[in-house]
């Protein structure tokens, strides 16, 4: 064993030297230096294993050698200070202090975390509990070993609510879905009731206004701005108007029909017709439509409204700028390939009971509740074929084209009749869309930094403020600054909305079947295709990567 005489304390006290002559000391190894080190007065310090490395070769390459007889002098271990080190995230959003015990050196203090707080800029969202127990938790640990916990979180902001509409009165659609309760609770499956109609001063919808959202603030104390909510025009149309009492409640101002519209409601006037015929003569009406009786063959009947059928359409031309509803069933024949008898067109939904052989396209959903055969359909939502309670819905042969999801109780025929299914239809739009918001937003990230730079080379303000021209260019920088950030927050926001839709597009776009999809439907879920071989029993069937998968699990 080495001499304890061979180390001792630096006179500054901060390391432990070690003194040896090689011929008279030597060969060392490491464990006897070790063993120096772990005297009472050396055990705290912390050991510098690369110089103890260094001695060890040099003593003992020196041993009876001319140059073993002088004494060789090295630092071997130090006295080392408790350490704080602040890890801030990259978001900073939170910090994590590391707390190191100390080598025999001064132990980390209260005040001394205060000051590596200060020195990192960690002023908000800090935890007293956190760092009392982070301390406290050091002090039962060994020299050099360390402990960490997050002692900052900030608080992030809380977007605005977008602005939403709720509407109070039910819509002639919402009829087909309602047959009437007889007296003894029986339903009377062909009285769907009496048309909705309204009255002056009775409440259509009502707004409830985008809100700001709430301000938040990272670890060092920035405000972090909530994107506000998008607000929306609740404009009037005809024959409703703004509440006096309360702008954001829209009333009518004239009895009729209520028809939804893409920025509010308006009230038609109702056209009352039995039957749609020769005798009667082709209709194209500035308001709502409403035939209590049927639509006959080769007749038109056009609105500016909602045209409501109570009894049927058959190999008739419907067009609506509202909703077509046709109580009982719409009824064509095939004249050629690819061409059908009757044709529904509409700006907002198509419902029905029964279709066969009809051309229908709508930019709302499509609605059936008992059949859809040999038809073509295209909407720019959803096609649901079933009833409320999913146990009937038959959805057979033709070609259903939907930018969304097909929705269905079966699909296909138990004799493979052949049915073609098109739907999410519209992620490459939505991808093209998310492009230009992209390229949009980094266009505005230039421009911003180039007028900043530009305002940055103004002269001091005292030189131009009494300079009229100067005053009013300097003025439309400062607008023209403000205009890029509202703008940019705009379509930051809504190229995040975007992103999340692209990504989850497939999951939310789909084919669903709530008891059969029988063999020979061509499924076309986005690029995906697959034209069944079998039975499958209720499902959901999804786009993924580019393949087309069912899942027998999820619940509808």
């Amino acid at each position: 064993m080495l001499a304890p005489e061979l180390i001792e304390l630096s006179v500054d006290n901060k390391f432990v030297e070690f003194k040896v002559i090689p011929n008279t000391h030597g060969p060392i190894s490491e464990s006897a230096v070790m063993a120096l080190l772990a005297l009472p007065e050396f055990n705290q310090l912390h050991p510098l294993e690369n110089i103890i490395e260094k001695a060890i070769t040099q003593v003992n390459q020196l041993c009876d050698q001319e140059d073993g007889q002088f004494e060789q002098f090295f630092k071997i271990a130090e006295r080392i200070d408790g350490q704080i080190n602040v890890k801030i995230a990259e978001d900073k959003m939170s910090a994590k202090m590391e707390l190191t015990a100390p080598w025999g050196g001064e132990k980390v203090t209260i005040q001394g975390i205060l000051q590596a707080l200060k020195a990192s800029n960690v002023c908000m969202g800090l935890s007293k509990i956190k760092i009392q127990a982070l301390l406290k938790e050091l002090s039962r640990k060994q020299a050099g070993e360390t402990c960490e916990c997050v002692i900052a979180t900030g608080k992030q902001s809380i977007n605005g609510d977008n602005a939403s509409i709720e509407r109070k009165v039910p819509l002639a659609r919402e009829r087909l879905l309602q047959p009437q309760e007889r007296e003894d609770g029986t339903v009377d499956m062909h009285n769907l009731g009496s048309v909705i109609m309204v009255d002056p001063q009775d409440l259509l919808i009502v707004k409830h206004p985008a809100t700001e959202g709430t301000s938040g603030y990272n670890i060092h104390g920035e405000i972090l701005e909530p994107v506000p909510g998008k607000d929306l025009q609740l404009i009037p149309g005809n024959g409703t108007e703004l509440s006096s009492s309360n702008p954001n409640h829209l009333i009518a101002s004239v009895s009729g029909q209520p028809v939804e519209t893409k920025t509010g409601m308006q009230v038609d006037d109702v056209l009352n017709i039995k039957d749609v015929d020769v005798g009667y003569g082709n209709v194209d009406f500035k308001g709502s439509i409403l035939v209590t009786g049927d639509v006959h063959e080769g007749m038109v009947v056009k609105s500016t409204g909602d045209i409501t059928v109570m009894g049927f359409a058959d190999s008739a031309t419907l067009i609506a700028d509202g909703d077509v509803i046709v109580s009982k069933g719409i009824i064509g024949r095939q004249l050629k390939e690819k061409e059908l008898s009757t044709k529904i067109r509409a700006k907002g939904q198509i419902c029905a009971q029964f279709i066969q052989y009809s051309d229908l396209e709508a930019e709302g959903e499509i609605l059936v509740t008992k059949q859809l055969l040999h038809s073509y359909t295209k909407t720019k939502q959803t096609l649901i074929v079933s009833d409320p309670n999913g146990r009937r819905g038959d959805l057979v042969g033709g070609i259903a084209k939907a930018d969304k999801s097909v929705i269905a109780v079966t699909i296909g025929a138990t004799a493979g009749t052949k049915t073609e299914i098109f739907c999410a239809r519209r992620q490459n739009e939505l991808k093209e869309r998310s492009k230009e918001l992209d390229q949009s937003i980094k266009a505005m990230v230039v421009t911003s930094l180039d007028l900043e730079a530009r305002m940055r080379k103004l002269p001091p303000k005292s030189e131009w403020q009494g300079d009229e021209m100067m005053v009013e260019q300097v003025q439309m920088m400062l607008d023209e600054k403000a205009e890029l950030a509202n703008r940019r927050v705009r379509e930051e926001a809504e190229f995040g909305q975007l992103q999340g839709e692209i990504e989850n597009y497939y999951r939310e776009c789909h084919v669903e079947a709530h008891k059969h999809i029988f063999a020979n439907v061509e499924l076309h879920i986005g690029q995906a295709f697959n034209r069944t071989q079998r039975e499958h029993g209720t499902c959901m069937v999804f786009n993924q990567g580019k393949e087309v998968r069912f899942d027998y699990e999820t619940k509808h």
